[in-house]
């Protein structure tokens, strides 16, 4: 065999591989969604309309000014029957375009903080402040599979 043909025999060889890959890619029944954070808050007996009206207020502000400037996609409020004391009463959810709108998080917090709330220390403080009618459960990021 000529080298010129072993070459050209290669080169096809090559030429499947990649296209093999490729093809078996293609081959999931889901493409990538959003990306969706969910936060398990508990509010304190007695205080759950006093988080509800924070909500409405403070934190629908930052979630309309991150949703302007592209940070996100949306956000809602969820409320849930917990079964036991450790379980949440209300769920945060917001969702973001793609795990690469994430970057950047604490810069771009900092900024929406600065704006709504005047300072980071204030809204540090104002964090703070919340344990008092409720407590974060916890945080947890997940992304959606869109079937095809």
């Amino acid at each position: 065999m000529s080298i010129r043909l072993r070459l050209a025999a290669c080169a096809a060889l090559a030429v499947c591989a990649c296209a093999g890959s490729a093809a078996f890619a293609d081959d999931h029944v889901y493409s990538e969604g959003e990306i969706v954070n969910v936060s398990r808050i508990r509010t304190v007996d007695g205080r759950f309309d006093d988080y509800m009206k924070w909500l409405d207020t403070v934190w629908k502000a930052e979630q309309e000014a991150a949703k302007k400037a592209g940070y996100i996609t949306g956000y809602q409020v969820i409320t849930l029957d917990p079964r036991g004391p450790d379980d949440p009463d209300i769920l945060l959810v917001v969702t973001y375009r793609n795990w690469a709108a994430l970057d950047g998080g604490l810069a771009k917090g900092d900024a929406i903080a600065k704006q709504i709330e005047g300072s980071v220390e204030a809204a540090n403080k104002a964090q703070a402040d919340r344990s008092k009618i409720r407590r974060v459960l916890g945080t947890q990021n997940m992304q959606v599979l869109n079937l095809k």
